[in-house]
């Protein structure tokens, strides 16, 4: 019986009283209420819209809201589509180059249909195209993969802009091919009606290899033209159905230009050389124009150099002031007393390569050299070089509190230069990049950090 009080006793006064324990039932579902009211109401995960749709969850039989409304999950099907559809064709496209190169080249190669300087005529560089497209594609698929390894179904995180911009190297190679398109389809038509031999083989080939899909060699070599020329559209269409938020936005869009500015550029090239034909019209505006002046002075200044691509990295661009001081007494006078031009300037670096792929995404590896390029403003429609460019390994870069708008770059026992920019902030910019590299290079440097000293004879040096 005391055992039976004492419990009574105990859950009479154990716990909370009977009026804190209603208004924490009170409270409780309140909460509760407020929890289901968000459950209904919760914004879509892209564009934060409500009232999203229910659906319907077979497996245990109740219902549950989904996290996209349904404009947000149209798109990302679409997104999923386009980005499929993007993969798909770069791997058929890159079909279309092996049937070239197995069908074709090599057969041609090992019958002695043709020389190999009639071959590289007909063919170009499509071995570098075939490399390009293998480790591109590779890169691509693995992206793929990946995702749908993740549970990521809608492939929200396969970034084609990003992996686009990696590989930007692929589109000079276009370039190249498709300059040569014109005079490869002339060598073509000039050989066949020459050699017997080589008609009858086309012709077989077309009719009887079933690989070929009936399409002769012509159709096959317009292959790299048609798809450098579906990149913009293809990246457009992953750009409609990608949100601005998503982190690929950007690069999707800097791709896309980067693209179009190298279709203008060889348009540029083509008719130069006389040609008539195209590739794509795009609309010519400001910003534009001065991308393919930039693509057109970086192939100046790589083919002045002659670096090879994948190891050359462009630091800095642009136009600046150039003047050529007569004697080192310069800076007492002021710059006011130099006589500056405009130049356009392009800062190339030299470095070497870390892995033997020139494709590996791999940091870069030491500089093994660096120059300035100096390059006139256009005369005719073609750029002409100030001079040869200027290796910073010979070079001495310093500036003078009493000229803090201008840098002077030494040339070792030969010339001097003074550059400013239009903008003071840019042109103290400049001169720290110049330096930067300058010190890098050659071990004499290295010892008095970069400065000039006496041991210096230039009759330009300062007192």
């Amino acid at each position: 019986a005391t055992r039976t009080k004492s419990v009574d006793v105990e859950r009479a006064d154990s716990g909370i009283g009977q009026m804190p324990a209603r208004k924490w039932r009170n409270r409780a579902s309140e909460t509760l209420s407020s929890l289901q009211a968000w459950e209904a109401h919760r914004p879509c995960t892209d564009c934060g819209e409500r009232d999203l749709p229910v659906e319907t969850d077979v497996q245990n039989c109740n219902q549950r809201r989904a996290d996209l409304c349904e404009k947000c999950r149209k798109r990302r099907m679409e997104r999923k589509e386009s980005v499929l559809e993007f993969v798909n064709t770069e791997a058929s496209y890159g079909e279309d180059l092996r049937i070239i190169k197995e069908e074709f080249y090599l057969p041609m190669q090992t019958a002695g249909l043709l020389s190999q300087e009639q071959l590289l005529g007909i063919f170009s560089n499509i071995q570098e195209l075939i490399d390009l497209n293998e480790n591109f594609l590779e890169i691509l698929q693995e992206e793929i993969d990946q995702a749908f390894d993740q549970g990521d179904d809608d492939l929200m995180t396969v970034c084609i802009g990003e992996i686009f911009l990696e590989f930007v190297n692929m589109l000079p190679a276009f370039q190249t091919y498709c300059l040569q398109q014109s005079s490869s389809v002339n060598m073509l038509n000039a050989l066949e009606k020459e050699k017997e031999l080589l008609r009858i083989f086309l012709n077989v080939s077309q009719n009887d290899n079933t690989a070929l899909r009936r399409m002769n060699l012509r159709s096959f070599l317009m292959a790299p033209l048609q798809r450098v020329t579906k990149y913009p559209l293809l990246l457009s269409r992953i750009i409609k159905t990608t949100t601005e938020y998503h982190p690929d936005h950007g690069n999707l869009r800097e791709a896309k230009s980067r693209i179009e500015s190298h279709l203008e550029h060889i348009n540029m090239k083509t008719k130069q050389e006389g040609n008539t034909w195209t590739l794509r019209s795009f609309r010519q505006d400001s910003k534009k124009k001065r991308e393919v002046i930039n693509i057109e002075m970086r192939e100046t200044a790589l083919k002045t150099v002659g670096w090879l691509r994948e190891e050359t990295r462009f630091v800095m661009e642009g136009s600046l002031q150039l003047a050529q001081p007569p004697d080192g007494q310069w800076v007492k006078k002021g710059s006011k007393t130099l006589k500056f031009q405009n130049m356009q300037v392009l800062l190339l670096v030299n470095m070497k390569r870390v892995s033997e792929s020139s494709l590996e995404s791999a940091e870069p590896g030491p500089v093994k050299d660096a120059v300035l390029v100096l390059i006139r403003d256009k005369n005719n429609g073609k750029f002409h070089l100030l001079r040869e460019p200027l290796r910073l390994s010979n070079c001495i870069v310093s500036t003078d509190p009493d000229c803090d708008d201008t840098f002077e770059l030494i040339e070792i026992r030969r010339e001097a230069f003074v550059f400013r920019d239009s903008d003071r902030a840019r042109t103290h910019h400049w001169f720290r990049q110049i330096r930067r590299y300058s010190r890098e290079l050659g071990s004499w440097k290295k010892r008095r950090n970069a400065l000039p000293n006496i041991m210096i004879s230039t009759p330009h040096t300062r007192p």
